[in-house]
């Protein structure tokens, strides 16, 4: 269940230690800073917040929740915030400004010495590649009106930072299909013309749990209208979408909470459903592929959207899909970024996902929603993976020309820099 105890064994690295350690803490049994000490940063040190223990755990213990929480109290502890961590929470604020910095990124994959630098000064693992910004943001030329069927369903699209930044070519894919499809889509945008939406994962998965509730606050007051009139709300990262579902309950926003909450789906979750309801309308083809391996993030399959990725990719003609039968891919969002962490982050790739791919020939499709999960495979495995929209697109019978089309992308583009 646990990938951290999966790879060491140690009990140490369990759920139920980590549980019964922060409740020796809440009890005083580490003296009057417990937070800050080594025996509750031990405990929580290797756990990547994969939901794995609720979704397995007959208690449903949410150790990613308590982490946080934890996290947030050691930096009070401390009165601050390390350097590494504010920048790794705030890539929504300058993720804008980061292909300015591609040279830099591209200058440290050619110069191992400035990668070792760089984990020595802030903690950046100097055998870790680093993304590259794109040259502009899918929200910079995105539709700011309606696109797709007049007469078609609503829905709305959300873009995540990722998808935004580093690879619009999965909004677009997804703003394809659905044009494609019938719909009518929205694309979700701040209420006032300030920055785009951010869910605030990355804040809350560092513990900057008040900035988290800032970012979902400006994201419930800009979908809140589209919910209340009942359209669906389809995210493509399942950690962002998801936290629509659940940490936001958390965060104490009110009540209009539940009303976004029951709108957010992931793409394959609609997709699915509109086939069930027998509304689906997506004019695929064979692929020059015939198979697809794929792997599912670790919110996926907490929340159960793995048979929803099975279903969509059932719709493909001669597509035959295995979905690889992992835990957490160990990159974890941040995670695998950390210099101390590197290494078990590669271990928990090596226990299944790793040594499947490789089994694998050159022309099967890898399919893997997370961003951080297709870092990994780039990483661990040499091989490009591809968001499931992005697979839609090219099955399209029409060629993938949807009339939302924004920035036109080439159809497999590498977004990561060469590996050290």
């Amino acid at each position: 269940m646990c990938p951290s105890f999966r790879v060491t064994r140690d009990a140490a690295h369990s759920t139920h230690h980590r549980a019964q350690t922060l409740k020796a803490a809440l009890n005083g049994e580490y003296g009057p800073q417990p937070f800050v000490g080594p025996e509750l940063d031990a405990a929580m040190d290797l756990c990547v917040g994969c939901k794995g223990c609720k979704r397995e755990c007959p208690n449903g213990v949410d150790m990613a929740l308590l982490r946080i929480e934890a996290l947030a109290q050691r930096w009070k502890q401390l009165g601050g915030v390390p350097l590494r961590e504010r920048l790794l929470a705030h890539i929504p604020h300058w993720a804008g400004k980061l292909a300015r910095l591609n040279w830099l990124v591209r200058l440290r994959a050619r110069m191992p010495l400035l990668a070792r630098l760089g984990e020595r000064w802030i903690g950046i693992a100097a055998k870790r590649s680093l993304p590259l910004s794109a040259p502009m943001a899918f929200l910079a030329t995105a539709p700011t009106e309606p696109v797709g069927n007049a007469d078609g369903r609503e829905v709305v699209l959300l873009v995540d930072t990722f998808s935004n930044h580093f690879e619009p070519e999965t909004a677009q894919a997804a703003l394809d299909v659905l044009t494609a499809a019938g719909y009518r889509v929205h694309v979700a945008r701040p209420l006032t013309g300030e920055r785009p939406l951010c869910c605030g994962r990355t804040f809350l998965s560092h513990g900057l749990i008040e900035q988290a509730r800032t970012e979902a606050g400006r994201m419930v007051e800009a979908l809140r209208p589209y919910a209340e009139r009942g359209l669906p709300v389809l995210g493509l990262e399942p950690s962002c979408l998801l936290m629509l579902r659940d940490e936001y309950y958390a965060l104490g926003l009110g009540e209009a909470v539940a009303a976004v909450a029951k709108s957010a789906l992931l793409l394959e979750e609609f997709l699915a459903r509109e086939h069930d309801a027998k509304r689906l309308e997506l004019p695929l083809r064979p692929l020059p592929q015939a198979r697809a391996l794929v792997h599912g993030h670790c919110h996926q399959k907490a929340f159960g959207a793995m048979k929803s990725m099975r279903k969509v990719l059932s719709l493909v003609p001669e597509l035959q899909a295995e979905l690889v039968e992992s835990s957490c891919c160990g990159m974890a969002g941040a995670f695998g970024l950390e210099a101390e962490h590197y290494e078990v982050s590669m271990q928990m790739a090596e226990l299944a996902l790793l040594p499947r791919i490789r089994e694998t020939d050159k022309n099967t499709l890898l399919i893997a929603n997370g961003v951080s999960c297709r870092h990994q495979i780039r990483d661990g495995a040499g091989r490009e993976g591809l968001h499931l929209a992005r697979v839609l697109k090219a099955a399209l019978a029409g060629g993938g020309s949807g009339t939302g089309k924004a920035n036109a992308q080439p159809a497999c583009p590498g977004s990561f820099s060469d590996r050290p």
